[in-house]
Formats: C-alpha cells, sequence, structure tokens
C-alpha cells in the first residue's frame, strides 16, 4: 500500500456507486449529514451491467418504497425510461407491478448528475483496501493510494466487485462486472476482522447488434399507452408515447442441441464455477439440463437504448464458451445472422452471509458499519437500492446516536427482504417475490406512499413539496370513501339498464354505493355518473378507493394478522443470552438461535430450524425473565 495521508473527515462514508451506494449517499447527505461516495471508476456510477430494466413483479414495489421514503431510483428511472409496462393486469391488485426498460447510458449519467449536485455530498474515485476500526467501532477508510479518510459511519457497497472472478469456457480472470477493475484488498480485510464470507455467481447474456436481427419473424412486445410511472412525483402529463419495442423470440431443439453437446465445457458442469448461482434466474445451459422435457424457452431481445444498436439477449445468460455462444444465437429464429457484440459471463464474487448483521444493516461485529446490496448476498438492481437507502439512513442516524430505522414485513417488501436476510440467511442470491410476502394485498405497488411517505418525511427525507402532494391525495382518498359509503344509489331506470348490460344482477332496492362496488364486474368509473363527484378525481386516488372497497374484507382480515404480529415484534429478547444452555429448546434450534440471535419474539419465529414449541419456551422464559446469560467477556 502507498504511504498514508489524511485526506478528508466525513460523517459517512459510502464504499461502491453502484444501485445500493448512489441510494445510501443520497440518503445520507441529504439527512444533513457530510457524505463521501467512494467508487473505483466514476464511469460505473448506477451502471446496468445485466439487464437494461428496473421493476416487474415485488422488484417494482420496492421502487415505488424507495420513492416513497424519499429516495432517488423512481425518479431516475422516470427520466430515463424507453418503454413503460404495467404487469399483470388481469391480476388482482396485489401482484401488479410497473416494468420500465431503461436507456442505460442515460441512466447511469442522471444519476450521476444527482450525486454531483446534491449538497453535502463528495463524489470520488478510489479503491478502499482497508477500514479503520478503533475500539470495535469502523471510524473511516484507507484507500491503495493511501489515502486516509475518517468517519463516523461506513456503508459498503462493493457489489460483485468483491474480489470478482469472470468466467467464459475454459477463461477464468479477475474482473469487476463489464470487466472492470475488482477489489480484492477489501475482502481480505474483512476476513481479518473476522467476518465469514460466501462465494455468490451470477451471469449475464451476450449483446448482439440490432441492425443484424431480423424482428419480422418475431412478436412485437410495446409499451403501454395509459401512463404510468414510478415516482409518485413525476408528471403523468410528460408520459413518453413513442416507445422503444422489445420483441419476442424461443429457442427451439437446434439450441437446445447445441447446448448439450457442448456441455463438457460449460463451467458450472465441469467444476471452474465454484460460486453458487440464483435458482430464480438460471442460465441457459442450467434450464436446458434442469427442464429436459421443455422444447423451448422464451427470448426477448431488449434495447440498451434509444442512441445505441446494442440489444440485450433476456433468456441467453451464459458462461459457455464464445464460440458456442455464436452458435446458440444463430439457431434462434430472427437471429440467424446476428452479429455478437459481447458474449455472455458469468462472475462470482464475495458475499458477506447477511447473519452477521442486523436488522439495520449494522454489522454485529464492528459497531457503525454498514452493508448494504449485492455484498449482501441479494441479486438485482431493486434489492441492492431499498438495502443502500436503509443502510444510507441508519448510518445517518448512527452519527447522532439515533434509534435506527427497522421496516417491518407489514410495512414494505423492503421489510420483507432484510428480515429474511438477517433471521433466514441466504444460500444462494437472494431475489424477492410476491410470495415471500405473507401480507402482500396490504404491500401494494399503488400504496407505497400511502404506506412510507410518513416515515420518510419523520427521517427529513421527504421534501415539503412531495409531502404536500401526498396529504392532498391522502385526504381526497378519505373524503370519497367516506362519500360513497354513505351514498345510496337508486335503482333508475338507467342504472338498471346498466347492470343488464354487463350481466349483473339488478337492484331491488336501493344500495349504497359502496356495496355495489363491491360486485367483481363493477368499477368505479362505472358508477360515478349515477352519483357525481363535484370535481374529477385522479386516478391513482380512484384506483384506491376501489381496491380499499373491493378487498376491504381481505384487508381487514390482514390488519388484524399484523396486529397480531406487532405484539410479537414487541417482546424484546435481551442481549448476552446463551441459548445453549436452555436444554428446553431443540438443538437446531440452541445452534441457529446462537447464531442469528433475535432482537425480538417475532423475529426467532422466523428463523429456520426454530419450531413453534420453541417459541413457547421463549415465551416463557421472557415472561419469568430469567434466561441463562453468557459469561462475561475478559478485557485481558
Amino acid at each position: 500500500m502507498s504511504q498514508k495521508f489524511e485526506a478528508g473527515t466525513y460523517d459517512v462514508i459510502v464504499v461502491g456507486a453502484g444501485h445500493a451506494g448512489s441510494e445510501a449517499a443520497l440518503a445520507s447527505a441529504r439527512m444533513g449529514k457530510s457524505t463521501l461516495l467512494l467508487t473505483m471508476n466514476l464511469e460505473m456510477v448506477a451502471f446496468m451491467p445485466c439487464n437494461p430494466s428496473i421493476g416487474g413483479p415485488a422488484k417494482g414495489v420496492v421502487v415505488r418504497e424507495i420513492d416513497a421514503l424519499g429516495g432517488q431510483m423512481g425518479k431516475n428511472i422516470d427520466k430515463t425510461y424507453i418503454q413503460m409496462r404495467m404487469l399483470n393486469t388481469g391480476k388482482g391488485p396485489a401482484v401488479r407491478a410497473l416494468r420500465a426498460q431503461a436507456d442505460k447510458a442515460m441512466y447511469a449519467h442522471e444519476m450521476k448528475v444527482t450525486l454531483e449536485r446534491t449538497e453535502h455530498l463528495d463524489l470520488k474515485q478510489g479503491t478502499v483496501d482497508e477500514l479503520i476500526v478503533e475500539n470495535g467501532t469502523c471510524q473511516g477508510v484507507i484507500t491503495s493510494t493511501g489515502a486516509t479518510y475518517r468517519a463516523k459511519s461506513v456503508v459498503l457497497t462493493a457489489g460483485t466487485s468483491s474480489r470478482g472472478k469472470i468466467i467464459i469456457g475454459e477463461l477464468k480472470y479477475s474482473a469487476g462486472p463489464n470487466n472492470t477493475q475488482p477489489s480484492i484488498k477489501l475482502s481480505e480485510n474483512l476476513l481479518e476482522h473476522g467476518f465469514e464470507l460466501a462465494r455468490f455467481k451470477t451471469g449475464t447474456p451476450m449483446r448482439v447488434h440490432g441492425k443484424t436481427v431480423d424482428y419480422s419473424v418475431m412478436e412485437e412486445q410495446p409499451g403501454d399507452d395509459k401512463p404510468s410511472l414510478f415516482s409518485f412525483s413525476s408528471d403523468l402529463a410528460t408520459y413518453r408515447l413513442n416507445q422503444i419495442p422489445c420483441w419476442l423470440t424461443f429457442t427451439n431443439e437446434t439450441t437446445h442441441h447445441v447446448i448439450r453437446q457442448n456441455l463438457d465445457r460449460a463451467p458450472m458442469f465441469t467444476g471452474i464455477v465454484e460460486g453458487v448461482g440464483a435458482r430464480y434466474c438460471p442460465s441457459i445451459e442450467d434450464k436446458i439440463v434442469r427442464f429436459s422435457d421443455k422444447p423451448r424457452h422464451q427470448i426477448f431481445l431488449e434495447p440498451e437504448g434509444e442512441h445505441t444498436d446494442e440489444m440485450y439477449v433476456q433468456g441467453l445468460s451464459t458462461s459457455l464458451p464464445e464460440d458456442v455462444q455464436i452458435e446458440m444465437v444463430h439457431s434462434v429464429k430472427g437471429m440467424e445472422q446476428a452479429k455478437m457484440m459481447r458474449p455472455g459471463y458469468a462472475i462470482e464474487y464475495d458475499v458477506v452471509i447477511p447473519y452477521q448483521l442486523k436488522p439495520s444493516l449494522e454489522t454485529k461485529l464492528i459497531n457503525n458499519l454498514f452493508t448494504a446490496g449485492q455484498m449482501n448476498g441479494t441479486s438485482g438492481y431493486e434489492e441492492a437500492a431499498g438495502q443502500g437507502l436503509i443502510a444510507g439512513i441508519n448510518a445517518a442516524l448512527a452519527v447522532d446516536n439515533k434509534e435506527p430505522l427497522v421496516l417491518q414485513r407489514s410495512e414494505g417488501y423492503i421489510g420483507v427482504m432484510i428480515d429474511d436476510l438477517v433471521t433466514k440467511g441466504t444460500t444462494e442470491p437472494y431475489r424477492l417475490l410476491t410470495s415471500r410476502a405473507e401480507f402482500r394485498l396490504l404491500l401494494r405497488h399503488d400504496n407505497a406512499d400511502l404506506r412510507l411517505t410518513e416515515i420518510g418525511r419523520s427521517i427529513g427525507l421527504v421534501t415539503e413539496e412531495d409531502y404536500e402532494r401526498f396529504k392532498k391525495k391522502h385526504e381526497t382518498i378519505k373524503a370519497e370513501l367516506k362519500r360513497i359509503r354513505k351514498t345510496r344509489l337508486k335503482p333508475t331506470m338507467e342504472l338498471q339498464k346498466f347492470l343488464e348490460s354487463i350481466d349483473s344482477a339488478p337492484l331491488k332496492d336501493g344500495i349504497l354505493f359502496s356495496d355495489l362496488l363491491k360486485r367483481p364486474e363493477i368499477h368505479y368509473n362505472d358508477l360515478i355518473s349515477f352519483a357525481p363527484h363535484d370535481e374529477t378525481l385522479p386516478e391513482d386516488v380512484i384506483e384506491q378507493v376501489e381496491t380499499e372497497i373491493k378487498y376491504e374484507g381481505y384487508i381487514k382480515k390482514a390488519i388484524e394478522r399484523v396486529e397480531k404480529q406487532r405484539r410479537m415484534e414487541e417482546r424484546r429478547i435481551p442481549d448476552g443470552i446463551d441459548y445453549m444452555k436452555i436444554e428446553t429448546l431443540a438443538m437446531e434450534a440452541r445452534q441457529r438461535l446462537e447464531q442469528i440471535r433475535p432482537e425480538t419474539l417475532a423475529q426467532a419465529s422466523r428463523v429456520s430450524g426454530v419450531n413453534p414449541a420453541d417459541i413457547s419456551v421463549l415465551m416463557i422464559y421472557l415472561e419469568q425473565g430469567q434466561f441463562p446469560k453468557q459469561p462475561a467477556q475478559s478485557n485481558e
């Protein structure tokens, strides 16, 4: 290492400027803390090394939650999308999700400009090699050039750069994503401090030249005509209509034959790949082996931007040798003449095993050191950004010795994700799914602002303008719900004719607007002419009103379950318990509780290997207040 020198002092230092680091740094700076964001390459700020998109099931809800809390991802994609689609529109509101194709270069550019122009925030290039740890507390970092930066809190978001290794066929070399510089010494320093690291793997498909693709034999996937944007503060009047389409094609038996013939050269089967890959985002060679009965798999061609002909081949993620990749691409309908611009690759990287983290994302080993993003074992830009926002908030709160922000599972998908990581851990790259949330009817994309804006406001991240807009929306929803629950519709000839036209049962007597709206075939806009409002309500208000009425019974039951869980969340478990001495606990439960060290009874109930009988034992000990204590640590 170069000669060390004092380079600056800050409240918070964030290491890594990907999606997690960008949100962490912006949150800290916007909370008034002097913040340093260090990245190995200023050209890679908020870069998308894999798919050029934001959102999708569960992930799209996270983007809206980030926005409601005062984060940036939603605003950034709303400035730089080239296509926007609402998914699952034929299904219930709990699984609807927005997804955007991004202009990859513009997305990164806009985020970098935002960071550069944010007060209290310095963006600098530098590779962090070492943490400064004194008396069990992280107090800064040292870069490869010897620059020493001191701070009261540090957030690590090194992502897939952490001792990253790229794999293409028989070739394996040290690199970060997109052939950038890897971070080697920081991982080694974490090991020296006693952290347990695991090796995970992710991958990306090849890119092809769009001008060499025959789209005439593919199915066009256009964007939506109906405006939808991610940020609650974005103006729907600016919605882009001239969107750029994606294209759908399929693999075929020839494709599968090419892959099968070359499995002996596939790194994931030859032992070259050592890291654990994502089950929910498998490589094409993994799909062919695991789903050998499937005659074809979907391939989506996604544009990487408005001013490039590079196309992302979604569905062909692979680490097969380059010559096999070319043959594979040419076997797909519409890509017979396609020119490959970049080969696909797998990348292995280090992960901080997440049971070493508190629910605040502060590490248990070192005070005021936080980790976020893929470094914690997640996959996806959205999961990373959500963690980054929480880590940045809590790093800023730690500066003032304030209580951390911990989102509950009933408050947001971000809360579900972090709770899953710190209580259950993960043995593969973690991906958010709607099925992971037991309260998903409450955690919808449309009500993220109603759930989280007050929290964002209380910590100083929601602007006055955004808060006033939120209050007006909230009050309008409450007023309209109150109105339609009191408004009685008479069985007029016009209303009866309308009901007959949609095969809905006629009215025998007057009925409350809200009760008629509960019929599944009827929508708010169908009835408004029979009981007009003084003014035309915005679409987002109507959506909330209709969802609240139609799902009223289910929502009430979900809220009752939340209250029951909240009582368990309030039952805090004292520090320093020696679980191994509680002989009435099952041995697996003792071991897992000793490892995870949950903070509440509810958290303990979600630890894998802990069953209801074990929770009953813990409840008895809590009521008696007689837990066996760990021996005091010697200072010698």
